[in-house]
This record gives structure tokens, sequence and C-alpha cells, in this order.
């Protein structure tokens, strides 16, 4: 397109200007997101620069899931069960393999077809191999010579079940162990086509192997590289779109603001230690356990991973139910129960099992919490008497039920207590990452101590990397709100 000054000037021209204006604003779209005041106007985007960005985003939510996902694995596509493309592929392989059981069937037979697929299997054997596997790529370059292999076709001396007896047992040597039970059945296939079909089948399979072996072994190399990719893309992206971390920054902003207020401070007094940036950037992740998934926007720097922060959140409540209850549990029996034997470990059990679906819609907390009382009260009862303790009385009983009914209110204190100490635990985790030292249990946290401390790996695995990825943009958020907090007495 060229400039207003490359062309000369005139009232027709000025016309003939507005109207290929207008004409290329209808090809582009709009950033749908207004800009604050005192920006600059919204620019414009092209159809290609959203699909480059799509793909960009695209990219980055993948190599994001290769890195934070320790069980991510490459599985095959799987098309919806009677869906157009299932049938159209179902269609097109039994014409296939029709067409080349009809030509194996022809007198004298034609191998054309299965030539190619020949060519296709010793392709994928080699891809196999590994740079010290010299001998057997050999043998490969040797058994399945393709002019060689097809000179025999045509003079009619082409074995080609022996060829495929030769392809089984490569891939026996090759497979990983798991998959020793499929070139076993293999084996037992007599007929030339069923074999070469269930031939590609696991062959199939063993490059889903290879790709998940590749994936798994370069991962703890890829840690750097990997940040580095999703901050350059993410950086692509916020220049195409400026306001993408808005949601982050009200994020940070508001994390400032409740540590000022728990300190006692204003922007006019010197910012406490609470608000030096790293303690700001732990407190913010902690108050992603804590966040109304249905209200708030999830910080965009945070996005790819809210799934994972929404479980570990209602793992976080779970864990704070559980011990709430195991805590009224101990102080309202007494010591007689610390010495027997596996008694904590079942009522841990009966617990979990009726609090496992309590993030499900259709959860009574209050109907579960009464159905736990009753089956501790019983419990409890069959083993003081086991082991020759005083039973558990009406009075113990009843008082029992009430304080575990009574952890659904808001002002309850053992609930409050308990959360408190589960998100001390995890802070101190995040801050001791460094030290690779695990920090102290509080006290009333035993019971849940495993599940507590893989909780606290999880989510510090995932706040480090996080933090090497999107810490430069963190930077120069956290400097402008500080400041802009600092101002007041600046100016004073």
């Amino acid at each position: 397109m060229q400039n207003d000054s490359d062309q000369p000037g005139g009232g027709g021209d000025k016309e003939s200007n507005e109207e290929r204006t207008q004409d290329a604003s209808e090809e582009t779209v709009r950033g749908n997101t207004p800009s604050p005041p005192q920006a600059s106007p919204p620019r414009f985007v092209s159809v290609e620069e959203l699909m480059e960005t799509a793909k960009g985003v695209t990219n980055m939510a993948l190599a994001h899931e290769i890195m934070v996902n320790q069980a991510f694995q490459v599985k095959p596509a799987e098309l919806p069960e009677g869906s157009l493309e299932r049938k159209v592929k179902e269609i097109m392989h039994k014409a296939f393999w029709d067409c080349l059981e009809t030509q194996l069937s022809e007198n004298p037979p034609s191998y054309s077809h299965a030539i190619k697929l020949l060519a296709e299997i010793k392709e994928t054997l080699l891809l196999f191999l590994l740079p010290g596997h010299g001998r057997l790529r050999t043998r490969i370059e040797e058994v399945l010579d393709l002019p060689l292999i097809q000179q025999q076709a045509e003079n009619r001396a082409l074995d080609i079940t022996q060829l495929a007896q030769f392809i089984v047992g490569m891939m026996g040597s090759l497979c990983a162990p798991c998959r020793d039970g499929d070139i076993r059945k293999i084996r037992e296939i007599t007929e030339i086509v069923p074999l070469l079909k269930a031939i590609f089948s696991v062959l199939d399979l063993m490059k889903m192997d290879m790709a998940n072996f590749t994936l798994s072994s370069i991962r703890p190399h890829l840690l750097q590289q990997s940040a580095e990719y999703e901050r350059n893309k993410f950086q692509d992206f916020l220049e195409k779109q400026p306001n993408a971390l808005d949601f982050a920054e009200k994020w940070l902003e508001e994390t400032v603001r409740c540590l000022r207020e728990e300190d006692g401070s204003s922007a006019s007094s010197s910012d406490p230690p609470s608000l030096l940036p790293l303690n700001v950037h732990n407190q913010a992740y902690l108050r992603l356990l804590r966040w109304d998934h249905a209200s708030d926007p999830f910080p965009e720097t945070v996005l790819m991973d809210q799934v994972r922060f929404l479980e570990m959140q209602q793992e976080v409540e779970q864990l704070v139910m559980l011990s709430s209850v195991l805590l009224i549990v101990y102080t309202t029996t007494g010591e007689a129960i610390s010495g027997l034997p596996g008694l904590m470990e079942t009522l841990k059990n009966t617990v979990n099992v009726v609090l496992a679906d309590m993030h499900m819609p259709s959860f009574s907390v209050e109907e579960a919490l009464a159905t736990i009382g009753e089956r501790l009260c019983v419990d409890l009862s069959q083993r003081l008497s086991q082991h020759g303790y005083s039973p558990f009385s009406t009075d113990r009983a009843s008082t029992l039920k009430g304080q575990i009914s009574a952890i659904t209110q808001p002002d309850n204190t053992v609930r409050k207590l308990m959360d408190s100490r589960v998100q001390s635990y995890l802070l101190a985790a995040l801050e001791s990452n460094h030290h690779k030292t695990p920090p102290p249990l509080p006290g009333g946290l035993a019971p849940v101590s495993r599940e507590l401390k893989e909780l606290a790996v999880r989510f510090g695995r995932l706040v480090n990397f996080n933090k090497l990825v999107f810490s430069p943009f963190y930077q120069k958020i956290l400097q402008r709100i500080l400041a802009i907090g600092e101002s007041p007495s600046t100016e004073t």
C-alpha cells in the first residue's frame, strides 16, 4: 500500500484514498477490547495475524503441557464412534486391504501394493534404530532390499511370507517390553493379509512408544528452552494484544493491597518486608488456591494451568475438612485413641470416602458431616470397647457429632485454624524451594502429612515453572504497582 506522499494531490485522489481506506478496513477485524484512557487508539488486526497468533498460542499451550504434565503422552487419534470421518477411514482401509488380497490371490500374484507396504515398513523400522544399531541397519537393508524384491516379484520368486516373518522378528527386537504380547499374537497369524494388517497396527503403537520415550528422556533438558519459548510466544501475543496482562495486573494489585491491609501499612508509609517482590509473588500464587472461578477472571499468565490450580484448590478444601474432623475426634476422645494402632488411619479412610464427591453440585456438606459423625461414633465405640476402654457415652457421642456438624459454619474456629495452617505450610513450601528442605509440619496436620506434602510438591513445581516463564512481566508490573503506592510519600 502506497503512502499519501506517493500519490499526486487533488480532491479526486482524496476521495479514492478514503475509499481504499474503507475497503481495507473491511478486510480487517478490530481488537474487541477497549483501550484504556489516554492510550493509543485500537490497532487493526488482519485475519492472517489472528490466525498466526492463534497458532502461536496453541504451540505454546502444547509446549507448556509437555513440561508441567509429567504424565503427558502422545496417543493415537480416536475418531468418534459413528462419525463421518471414522466411516470414511474404515471404508478406505477396507478397500485397500481388499485390493491387496485380490492382487495376492491372482495367478500369478501381483505384488505392486505389497511392495509399497514393504517399503513403508522398512522406512519405519529404520526410524526405530539408534546410532549404535549398525548391524541391525545392515540386516534390514539386506533383507528388505527393494530393487531385489521387485526383481524377485517379476521372476515369481518372491516369498512375501518369509519377509513378513523377518519383519515380525525385527519388531520383537526393537519394541518396548509392553508390546511383547502384541508380537506374540502376530506370530500366530498365518494368512498374509491379516498378518500385514497386524504388523502395521503394532508399528503404529511402537511409534507412539518411541515418541513418548523421547519426550520422557528429553524433558529434564527442556526446562530452560521451554521457558524461553513460552516467554517469547507470550511476548509475541502481547505485542498483538497490549491488554493481555490486565487480569494479571489486577491479581498482583489486589495481592499488594491485601498485604498492606494485613500489615496495617498505607501508601504514605514505607512498605514492610512482606511487600518484597518474592513475597508478593508467593502470596499471589497462594491466592489462586482461594479463587472464585465462577465470577473472577483468571490471570492470563496462569490461564493454561487454571484446571490444575482448581484441582489443587479442591484438594486443599478437602484436606482442611478432613484434618478438622480428625482434630475434633482427637480432642473429644482424648488420649485414649492415640495409642490404638491403625485407628486414626481407619477414621481417616472413613471420612475420605464420604468427602470424595464434596465438589459435586449435588453434594450436601451438612448431610455428609452428619453421616461422618454417625460412622465415627460407631467406629470409636467398637475400637474402644475392644481395647478395654470405657464405652463411648451418649453425651460424648452427641458432643462429637455436634462439633463435626459445626465445621460448616463460616466462623468455625477449628476449620479456620486448620485452613490457616495448611495455607501457612504451602507458603512455607514455596519459600523453602530454593533451600530444597521441606518446612516443618504444623500441629494437627500429621494425619494428612503425606497428602499435604505431595500437594506442596506439585504446587511448588507449577509455581516455579510459571515464575521461570513470566517473572520479567511480573517484575515490570510490580515495579509500577509499588511505585504508585510510594508516590504520595515522596511528594510530601
